[in-house]
Formats: structure tokens, sequence, C-alpha cells
């Protein structure tokens, strides 16, 4: 089996994610410990005893999926299974800096303070009402960019998440969301629902936030992955830490080609995925987009010690 490890993104959050893996693997704990200090604050109490509102907050979401992903990563690794078995690394939004992080690309510490960069750049870049995001299911990504076209009217609005074959998301401002909603159903859309955001995220409404990434990203060491990149923006694998500080930078105003980046490695060989952290979302679109791919995660000890076994 040649696989890949892919990490998740916003809206996998839930209270008590990588608790059971802390406890059991101390290297685990060790990361968690690791963006606290990073961060200068207990983020590890509010990840697991706090408030599922606060921790939704997209400046605390950001860097505490990484940190989930990065303990399930250090649990694997203390099981004899590191990122090098893998044939790519690829994350879903700021699931690409987990991958990286993973893949030894960014240190833990930098990749805890720029998603926190990250995520109150993207919070801050529109005020509160402007922007909205919604999921269009039953339309491809073709047929939703051209509703996208047809409701902006001058304003912002573009398929953001090309996510699965059934499943893309629209970002903008929120008038020119709303419309698309309308002109998808029209168009044969099954649902077209708005999503409880609080940012527009991956459109053009989110330049002030890219603008903060570069400047950010700019004073980081990043070293090229142990194994390749499948970038969100290009679908295809990136080395470089040039290209892969470049893209960072456009993945903020870019669309998430997560379809495209699925298809991308299943031709390159990659016949499993390995979901690393929380929830189980990305394993679900990998599942529509191409049936031929096994799928597992790993978010508890359970989920580690299972994958051994099948080693």
């Amino acid at each position: 089996m040649t696989k890949a490890f892919i990490f998740p993104g916003q809206g996998a959050q839930s209270i008590g994610m990588g608790k059971a893996l802390a406890e059991a693997y101390p290297a685990a704990k060790a990361v968690f410990d690791a963006v606290d200090e990073a961060l200068g604050e207990n983020l590890s109490a509010l990840i697991w005893e706090g408030d599922i509102a606060e921790l939704t907050l997209t400046a605390n979401a950001q860097p505490a999926l990484m940190a989930t992903s990065l303990a399930a990563m250090a649990a694997l690794n203390a099981e004899g299974i590191t990122v090098e078995d893998a044939a790519y690394v690829a994350g879903h939004s700021l699931g690409e800096y987990s991958a990286l992080c993973a893949a030894g690309s960014i240190s833990l510490a930098d990749t805890a303070r720029l998603l926190r960069i990250r995520g109150k750049a993207m919070q801050e870049a529109t005020p509160v009402g402007v922007g909205a995001m919604a999921a269009i299911l039953g339309l491809d990504f073709e047929a939703v960019q051209a509703v996208a076209e047809q409701a902006a009217k001058g304003e912002v609005c573009t398929a953001a998440n090309d996510n699965d074959p059934g499943q893309v998301v629209i970002s903008g401002n929120k008038a020119a969301v709303e419309r698309a909603t309308v002109l998808a159903k029209e168009a044969g859309a099954k649902r077209a629902v708005m999503l409880p955001v609080s940012a527009p995220f991956h459109c053009s409404l989110m330049q002030p936030a890219a603008e903060a990434m570069a400047e950010a990203l700019g004073s980081v060491d990043i070293i090229a992955p142990k194994v390749p990149l499948v970038a969100n923006v290009s679908a295809n694998d990136i080395h470089t830490p040039m290209m892969i500080r470049n893209l960072l930078v456009d993945q903020v105003t870019g669309s998430v080609r997560w379809r495209e980046s699925v298809l991308f490695m299943a031709a390159k060989g990659v016949t499993e995925t390995i979901e690393v952290g929380a929830g189980k979302a990305l394993s679900g679109m990998v599942r529509r987009i191409d049936r031929g791919i096994a799928v597992k995660n790993v978010g508890t000890p359970e989920d580690v010690a299972k994958l051994k076994a099948q080693e």
C-alpha cells in the first residue's frame, strides 16, 4: 500500500480532542506542552476542558487542531510509524501547516505561532457580517463557479473549497453568497446551506490576512519537507522552501483544491490515506472522490493500536 498522511482543517474541533493521546503517550503530551509554551498560554486546557464556542474561534481552533494532529503523529512515531512511511502529506486549509510540521518543514513552535497569527488575521480581515460562506451540495465545481460568478454582481463570490464531487463551498460578500444559494438550487443543487463561520475564508476578501501571512512567513525558517506536500492551491506536489512560503500566502485567498489533490495522489499511486488528528471529515471526502483509496483515521490511542496492528 502506498500511503499519504492527511491533516484536517477547521470544523473538526471538539472539546477533549487529543486528551487520551496525551495521557497514553508522553510524546503526544509534549506536543501540547510545546504549543502552550510557544503561544504563552494554556491552550491545552481550553482544548480539553474549555468552552466549544471559545475553541471554535478561528484564532484558537487553528493552533488547537494542529496540536491535536501533531500529537497523533507523535503517538504514531512512538509506535514506529513515521511520516517517511508515506509518499505524500496533504492538509485541508490550516491542515497544510500541520502537514508541513509533521514533515519537518516548519518547527512545531513556529507552526503554532503562525496559525495563531493566521487565525487572528483571517478573523480580522473583514468586519463581522460582511462576508459569508455556503456549502453547495450536488453540483460539480464548474457548475458552482458559474453560479458564483452569476451571483457576484460586482461583489466577491467564488468557489472557495472544492471538497469532493458533490460538495463545493462558496465564499464572499454575504449578499452575493445568499444570491448564489438561490441560483444553485435553481441550477439543480440538492442543498445550499449557509455555514456558521465567522469570516469568508479563501476568497479575495482575505487579502489583508494574506499580507499578514507574507510578513509572518518571511521571518520563519522553512526547510524542504521529508516527503512532498500536495498543496491546496496547486493540487500537485511541492518540495522547495520558496514554493512552500509562496503557496502558504496564496492559500489564504486561493481555493482549496482538495478533490484535485486527492486525484493527483491517486494518479501517483496512493492507495491509502491516514487522516491524522480530529474528526473524519477528510476521510469521507476521499471516499467520495475515489473509492479505490482505503481510508484510516488516527485520533485516539485505540486508532494508533489498530493502525500498528495492520502495518
